[in-house]
């Protein structure tokens, strides 16, 4: 997750509800469109809430909700004591970067929270009170391992026991560049059999708008002869993770959610405004799907522009980086993108393409994504051909070229390889016939696309001097550029990771030539 700061928007809040904000201080779309919510303990009367039960609505079949006023079956008192006292019960489905700080936030605040992944490798660290999520604490684990508030396992039955279900599974691709979204689908068949009336399903992980409606609530409602609002809620609230932060978590980053309902969404907003800052409630699950969607495809277009810019500023001799840091000196409208060598992670890759492929469906074309997505396929093959230019002027033929990659992750200071450019720029050398190696510390292994398994070099004097070129393709603090730039042959930082290195033969992505005695594009 990235903040845009082009502009703040003032939000309302509603204290009550747990720091609520209704998303640009808008009411519901629509005069039909009520808002029905859980009691507050205050209106609670002889043990029921003023009115009965909690008030459900009707559903129009894309996700919003039209109040009715039928009463529902839930009781209200039950669910507003079971926040009130923790004793609601939650299973979080799909136990890594999402799912893993959720359960242990959850579990945190109070709630007993079991925790269930298919990864039986995953889960038996989990019970030995190990971590393998960069930024949850193994001792965060094994204090709510010991406290009983958190337990992981593999069998869906412990779904019977929970309240609360919250779904956050992979959406990757397929092969054919379409949303893959059978881990949902398995998730929710998972669950199914133990789904207790009266439960809460929230779906957190990142799909294209109507998938909430389609593949969580009306299977259960066909499974169950259930009525979403009624017998079950259903919610969307899209995970907002940014890994390796230090700034935002899951519980400082703003929760937006939709509902099914309005009873649906009441339900939301009040489980999650028991223990995260802010909620920003939304009219449906469909919008807040496509938000997600959106937040990322801003990113990857803005991403796309500068990567397609950068080449063009190294042949009009103008230092891209310097541009952007100028650029940045603008207090409004503006908003910093960097280039590299691709992007990777689970978002910015991804998400475009299932908010593209939802459009398609309805006939509507998003040439911007499509462009987009081409450009950033194109960025890992052109730091190739650059690479393979610079040996050229060292009488170095790529093919048998010894080459390092500082760094195999996507992201600065973080082990997550999802979609990273470094795996698209170490097969493409290899194909080129280079003898390719790397160096990270905090990744010691990786499959390649042959399937056999690469082993990281320490990054030491001795890898980077072994090296006819060492490639930065991720900017990690825990590189010594200083000792890197000293020891290797030539360096090609993609990244500026290098920017106040002294010495060396230093080639940026983006930056002209500037010193005397060097190559073309060196200092």
């Amino acid at each position: 997750m990235e903040t845009d700061g082009m502009e703040e928007t003032q939000k309302q809040k509603e204290t009550a509800a747990g720091h609520v904000s209704r998303a640009g201080g808008r009411p519901w779309v629509g005069e039909t469109h009520q808002r029905f919510m859980i009691p507050k303990a205050s209106e609670i009367d002889g043990g029921n809430p003023v009115g009965s039960k909690i008030s459900a609505a009707s559903d129009t079949g894309s996700g919003q909700s039209v109040a009715t006023g039928t009463i529902a079956s839930i009781d209200a008192d039950r669910i507003m004591r079971g926040i009130r006292e923790r004793s609601l019960q939650a299973a979080v489905i799909g136990l890594g970067y999402v799912g893993l700080p959720m359960a242990m936030e959850m579990a945190q605040a109070g709630y007993r929270v079991h925790g269930i992944d298919i990864d039986a490798r995953k889960v038996s660290r989990l019970r030995a009170g190990d971590s393998y999520v960069i930024g949850i604490d193994a001792a965060l684990v094994e204090a709510m391992n010991e406290s009983g508030r958190f337990e992981a396992g593999t069998d869906y039955r412990a779904v019977s026991q929970a309240d609360v279900i919250v779904i956050c599974v992979p959406t990757p691709l397929t092969t054919e560049h379409e949303p893959d979204i059978s881990f949902i689908t398995a998730a929710v068949d998972g669950m199914l059999p133990y789904l207790q009336e009266g439960s809460l399903v929230i779906l957190e992980s990142t799909t294209y708008p109507g998938t909430t409606e389609e593949c969580v609530k009306l299977p259960i409602e066909a499974a169950k002869g259930w009525k979403a609002g009624l017998q079950f809620h259903v919610c969307y609230s899209p995970e907002r993770v940014d890994p390796g932060s230090v700034h935002y978590g899951v519980k400082n980053t703003p929760k937006i959610i939709g509902g099914s309902t309005p009873a649906c969404l009441s339900y939301g907003e009040r489980f999650y405004g028991s223990f995260l800052n802010e909620i920003v409630p939304v009219s449906s699950t469909t919008v807040a799907e496509t938000a997600k969607l959106f937040e990322n495809t801003f990113r990857s277009v803005n991403i796309a522009l500068v990567n397609e810019l950068t080449p063009a500023c190294e042949q009009m001799g103008v230092d891209i980086w310097e541009v952007l840091d100028a650029a940045a000196t603008k207090p409004f409208g503006y908003m910093p993108f960097y280039p590299g060598p691709g992007i990777g992670g689970h978002c910015i890759p991804i998400d475009p393409i299932y908010l593209s492929w939802a459009a398609e469906r309805k006939g509507a074309a998003l040439r911007f994504i499509t462009l987009a997505d081409e450009t950033h396929r194109h960025v890992p093959k052109r730091i190739v051909e650059r690479a393979a230019e610079l040996l050229a002027k060292d009488g170095v033929p790529i093919a048998g070229a010894r080459i390092v990659l500082a760094g195999i992750a996507y992201k600065k200071d973080i082990d997550d390889l999802r979609e990273s450019p470094a795996l698209d720029v170490f097969r493409l050398l290899e194909e080129a016939g280079a003898e390719v190696a790397f160096a990270d510390p905090l990744v010691s292994t990786f499959r390649k696309h042959d399937g056999t398994m690469a082993q990281a070099r320490p990054a030491s004097p001795q890898t980077w001097a072994w090296a006819d070129l060492v490639i930065v393709t991720t900017d990690h603090s825990g590189f010594d550029y200083e000792e890197l730039a000293a020891h290797a042959r030539l360096v090609y930082d993609t990244r500026n990771a290098t920017a106040g290195v002294a010495g060396g033969r230093i080639v940026v992505l983006g930056q002209p030539g500037m010193s005397a005695g060097g190559q073309d594009g060196e200092s």
